[in-house]
């Protein structure tokens, strides 16, 4: 019987370990989940190679065994267009992503930034929920919403490293592939505040977005509300 697959492509640190609280419960629902472990610290890895070890994660699916769906968290943004045009897919879901921008050339990841206005709207952002400082905490603005157990079992993990060779030379698509996009950002994400996501989504995309409680990891400290709202998108 067709199912449904859940391509579950992590940010920064390109660990798979983010989806562990998810990967179960989209088994629950009766959905296959598929969480990629990315080569984020090897310096010859590129958007390119990202988007290879996506297809070849996927290479089982097909129009027999039931839709695709790519779940992009973050970062995961960046590959998971790359990877819709290379297989047959039926939805992208993005979480608290950065969106890039398609063209000719493309945006480098590295400007994606400073082109957004990022740091401004987190710092404005920080302001009004009354931290004093303006300096991104990894672990507190990352982590707040995080249970203590899964914060520190995260915390235990080996140190997660990112070259910077996906963000350099231009985002390689000229257009956003013709797939339903959808967009998942957290009330309380502190590094992509909620009114900044929003801003960015309808320049970029011209969508609304989906908001859920919840900060930056949604994965890690709401895994049943996320997985209830993929579920629900991913209506076939």
């Amino acid at each position: 019987m067709p199912t449904t697959t859940f391509a579950l492509i992590p940010g920064a640190g390109g660990s798979a370990w983010f989806w562990h609280r998810v990967t179960p419960l989209l088994a629950a629902t009766g959905a296959t989940a598929i969480p990629i472990e990315l080569p984020a610290g090897d310096d010859a890895a590129d958007l390119g190679r990202y988007a290879d070890i996506v297809v070849e994660s996927v290479a089982e699916v097909s129009a027999a065994t039931g839709p695709l769906v790519l779940v992009g968290q973050s970062l995961g943004a960046f590959t998971a267009p790359i990877v819709a045009t290379r297989v047959p897919t039926a939805l992208i879901v993005l979480v608290n992503p950065m969106v890039p921008t398609a063209g000719e050339p493309g945006e480098p990841g590295e400007q994606w930034w400073e082109n957004t206005g990022q740091r401004a709207a987190r710092i404005a952002y920080f302001a009004r929920i009354g931290l004093s400082r303006q300096d991104f905490d990894p672990v507190e603005d990352f982590f707040h919403d995080v249970p203590t157990a899964v914060r520190n079992e995260a915390l235990r993990q080996p140190e997660p490293q990112q070259s910077a060779t996906p963000f350099e030379g231009p985002w390689p698509l000229n257009d956003w592939p013709d797939v339903p996009t959808r967009v998942i950002a957290g009330n309380d994400d502190r590094l992509f505040p909620l009114e900044f996501q929003r801003r960015v989504v309808r320049e970029r995309l011209g969508l609304e977005v989906d908001v859920m409680p919840g900060g930056h990891l949604l994965a890690l400290s709401r895994p049943q509300e996320l997985v209830d709202l993929l579920v629900d998108i991913a209506q076939f």
